[in-house]
Order: structure tokens, then sequence, then C-alpha cells
């Protein structure tokens, strides 16, 4: 009975594990959530919000990965898309305003895939 409870355990801890791993992956709702506080910014200049900045460093935190960060590079470029106005200078400024440091310029020319 021992090695039944045991073999539960571990899957229940596998699990748990996998579970953890899934909700780490960055989804377009965390990118469009964590982006939204910067639509005012985006699209009629101003001061930058701190909540858009802190949107922009928890999502730049939690795209770790390379599939990461691609994910939520074809998102922004999909939500750019519906909101109309959107100022490509700004956009392209707010990662150093916001204090986060990305090697690449933030364009609609910008390859996700790279």
């Amino acid at each position: 009975m021992a090695a039944v409870s045991g073999k539960v355990a571990l899957a229940l801890l596998l699990c748990v594990m996998v579970a953890n791993a899934v909700e780490g992956a960055v989804t377009c709702q965390m990118v469009v959530s964590s982006l939204t506080p910067c639509a005012s910014y985006l699209t009629r200049g101003g001061a930058v919000p701190p909540s858009c900045c802190s949107g922009i460093n928890s999502l730049y935190k939690a795209a770790s990965t390379t599939t990461d960060r691609q994910t939520a590079c074809k998102c922004m470029e999909q939500a750019a898309g519906m909101v109309p106005g959107i100022s490509l200078d700004a956009a392209s400024s707010l990662p150093g305003k916001c204090g986060v440091n990305i090697p690449y310029k933030i364009s609609p020319t910008t390859d996700c895939s790279k």
C-alpha cells in the first residue's frame, strides 16, 4: 500500500510541476492585460503611466524563454492592429522609458520568429 501512495504522491507532484510550467508561459491575454495601461501613452503621448511600466516590467520578466518572447511579440503585433493611432515613436521609446533594455527595436517590421 505504501508503494501505491508513493506513486500517487509522485504523480501529484509531477502534475503540480507541469501546471506551474504552463502557468509561467506567456499568453496573449497576459500581454494585453500588461500593456492595456499603456494605450493612452501610445495614442496620445504625455507621461508614461506607472501602471504601464509595471506591466512592461512584469511582461519582460515573464518572457524568459525564446518561445515566450516570440509569443509576446506576435501578440503585441495583433494587439497593435486593433488600436488605431498608435505612435511608432512612442512604442519604440516605451521600454527605455520603463527601464527595460530589449535588444531589438519595436517596429511593425520586427520579425517575431527571430
